[in-house]
């Protein structure tokens, strides 16, 4: 008689804790195929499995983050594990739940405490902070001695950061507003509009976000659209929009008069500004799918608009706090690629501005070939254009601490934001 087989319903505590590891198992196998973005992964597999929990969600994505995260350094100490698959060994590093009651052999969990508690300060640093060895290298020639801090602040999941839509509420209403449904948060240190929450609350439910009081949107990412600074009844342009984080911030400074367009070469992505702009209470703002930077409805703007945004598709090297998987799906030639990519937007979109117009470019990445590399090749070929001083306009903000102008860099470690780059340049009358 064949051994029955093992029911992963939940009849019993137990078998309901060896459901969720299984569950881990298969969905980290999904994730390290590195396919698609590990959180399209993980909605994708918690739509597809309703019955879990919201308790088992989070054990699930925290516990696979974790792992994707640290994926170099633990996966060469689960090569010391006396038992179990890889998945199950990355799992037992990794796990966010209740470890005793999880269902791991108990050799396994003997032997994660010892994994945890070693000195790792021997081993090569790309290997410590898991970084693809490019990565690291081209980090360690750009930060010196800043390198380990900067890696250590990757590695560490990033806030939960608001924008108050000054266009409804101040800051400290919409404060008190999240306050009142038991969210928590502080004003950031930053954007004059940011509040930053604790733990990761049930945030699309509260009533401040449906009614569009606040807008997730990180702090640095509010700096951008400070540092464009669009005023009220201008021709403005947000170049590669995507879903309209930046677009919905440029839109409250101009107070919802002038014009301004969101641009995108993906209607799924603009599909998803549509609700986002129907709470922010905008009427000045037109999302427009195009072709590509030479899309001829990007032509017949040419000379006749004040401000452009160019938040240009780029590696993500500092957004890793939310989305690590990208350092494992990045490639150096990727990088190369997404540089001559950019070099090409940056010269179109300028071709938008007026004489004396303004234009910011910016990424989320922290790799030169990206960021200051593009800008001064543009510069170069281009004499009626000059680069302003970030650092000028740091001043002039009042904002804490100091930056090293020209260029505005925003940096984890430093900053507490994702990793940004941005140039404001202008042209010449």
């Amino acid at each position: 008689m064949s051994a029955p087989r093992r029911s992963t319903t939940r009849r019993g505590a137990g078998r309901e804790r060896v459901s969720l590891l299984d569950s881990a198992q298969e969905l980290l196998r999904e994730v390290l195929a590195f396919g698609f973005p590990a959180d399209a992964v993980v909605s994708r597999y918690f739509r597809a499995h309703a019955r879990l929990g919201q308790r088992e969600r989070h054990v699930l994505a925290e516990t696979v983050y974790g792992v994707v995260r640290n994926l170099r350094l633990w996966r060469q100490l689960a090569q010391g594990a006396p038992t179990g698959s890889v998945e199950l060994r990355l799992l037992a590093l990794g796990w966010q739940g209740e470890l005793a009651a999880a269902g791991f052999p108990e050799a396994l969990l003997g032997w994660r405490a010892q994994c945890l508690a070693q000195d790792l300060s021997g081993l090569p640093p790309a290997v410590r902070y898991s970084l693809p060895d490019w990565l690291a290298v081209r980090l360690q020639r750009q930060c010196g001695g800043e390198f380990e801090a900067l890696a250590g602040a990757l590695l560490r999941p990033a806030p939960l950061d608001l924008r108050a839509n000054l266009l409804k509420t101040t800051r400290e209403q919409a404060r008190e507003a999240l306050r009142e449904q038991g969210i928590d948060s502080e004003a950031t240190p930053l954007s004059p509009w940011g509040l930053r929450v604790a733990g990761k609350p049930a945030l699309q439910r509260s009533d401040a976000f449906e009614q569009g009081l606040v807008e997730v949107q990180d702090e640095g990412s509010q700096l951008l659209a400070l540092l464009l600074a669009p005023r009220r009844g201008e021709m403005v342009v947000d170049f590669c929009a995507g879903a309209g984080g930046k677009t919905l911030a440029l839109g409250a400074m101009m107070r919802g008069s002038g014009r301004l367009y969101a641009f995108d070469v993906s209607q799924a992505r603009l599909e998803r500004l549509r609700p986002r702009l129907a709470r922010s209470g905008l009427s000045n703002v037109y999302p427009v799918a195009i072709r590509g930077e030479r899309d001829e409805r990007v032509q017949r703007l040419a000379g006749k608009i004040d401000r452009v945004l160019v938040d240009a598709p780029c590696s993500g090297v500092g957004t890793l706090r939310r989305n690590p998987d990208l350092k494992w799906r990045t490639t150096e030639a990727d990088v190369e690629r997404l540089a001559q990519q950019q070099a090409s937007i940056l010269a179109q979109a300028a071709r938008l501005l007026k004489p004396g117009g303004r234009l910011v470019y910016a990424t989320c990445s922290l790799l030169e070939s990206e960021n200051q590399q593009v800008v001064q090749a543009f510069l170069d070929a281009h004499p009626g254009w000059r680069l302003l001083d970030a650092a000028e306009w740091w001043r002039q903000q009042q904002l804490p601490g100091s930056i090293e102008g020209p260029w505005l860099r925003l940096w984890p470690q430093r900053h507490g934001t994702d990793g940004f780059f941005a140039a404001l340049i202008e042209r010449n009358p």
